[in-house]
């Protein structure tokens, strides 16, 4: 198992502001790229805030003009704050750099945190990050007294949750019984060395996702570990075992480069 070390930034009273993080997520990059520092990932909570990746389209952004974070991350807007675990995992990858491999790694260890808190979570093919599956379509509430059939979202790609009432906010997604994420994911790799990483939800307020597009899907919605579990799930709880999930994936992987197919001579 390679060295991997954690920094616990600040959560609490001792959250941390963005930029912040963002300033020391860019100096731990250089001294890892210089092998100066251990793979290290940096965890901590944020005050809220909205942060765009490179993706995010300009209607998947607040209506009423809150600020929002632009990054150097994939992926699209998302909400930090309050009762959300955020991990930063700076760490040297073999090159040609396999992104998909390690973001792969991030869910697993995410999957496994969340299943030993009791919560039952896969991947969604086509979208990042780690969900509390929905029930199937005939087995879901009805709408304002219809099925799901006439659901808006299924034939308008431009619906717009925000504007409809809060039956179909994100935050709601859990009533609805739909697809829910609990644990957004966007990474960067800069001289084979990731930056950014994850947001588990563990007990924040989720209506803070309604303001937005969250990740620009608009057919599914958030959750947290404290929603479905149906009690209150703090940070102090979620850390240690996240620390551990974290280091048996990360730090235990074997780290190989990305396949690169060559074309016949």
């Amino acid at each position: 198992m390679s060295e991997f070390r954690f920094v616990r930034m600040g959560f609490g009273a001792d959250r941390v502001e963005y930029q912040v993080a963002w300033d020391e997520q860019r100096r731990v990059h250089a001294a890892r790229f210089a092998d100066e520092v251990p793979d290290t990932c940096l965890l901590l909570e944020h005050p809220a805030v909205y942060t765009a990746g490179r993706r995010t389209a300009p209607e998947e952004r607040p209506l009423d003009g809150t600020p929002v974070i632009d990054v150097d991350r994939g992926g699209k807007i998302t909400w930090h704050g309050p009762g959300q675990l955020v991990g930063y995992p700076i760490q040297k990858l073999p090159r040609p750099v396999d992104v998909v491999a390690h973001l792969r790694r991030l869910e697993d260890a995410m999957i496994a945190l969340c299943a030993e808190f009791g919560v039952a979570t896969s991947r969604v093919e086509g979208r990042a990050g780690v969900w509390v599956l929905g029930d199937p379509v005939p087995e879901r509430p009805k709408l304002g007294g219809l099925t799901l059939d006439f659901d808006p979202r299924a034939a308008d790609p431009e619906f717009d949750p925000r504007l409809n009432g809060p039956e179909y906010a994100p935050s709601n997604a859990g009533q609805r019984r739909e697809d829910r994420k609990i644990c957004a994911m966007g990474i960067r790799v800069a001289k084979g060395v990731t930056m950014h990483g994850f947001a588990l939800n563990v007990n924040p307020d989720t209506s803070n996702f309604d303001k937005i597009i969250p990740c620009g899907i608009r057919d599914a919605g958030v959750t947290s570990l404290s929603y479905e579990l149906g009690r209150e799930v703090t940070i102090e709880e979620v850390l240690p075992v996240a620390e551990r999930h974290l280091r048996a994936v990360l730090a235990g992987a074997e780290l190989r480069p990305r396949a690169v197919e060559t074309a016949p001579a």
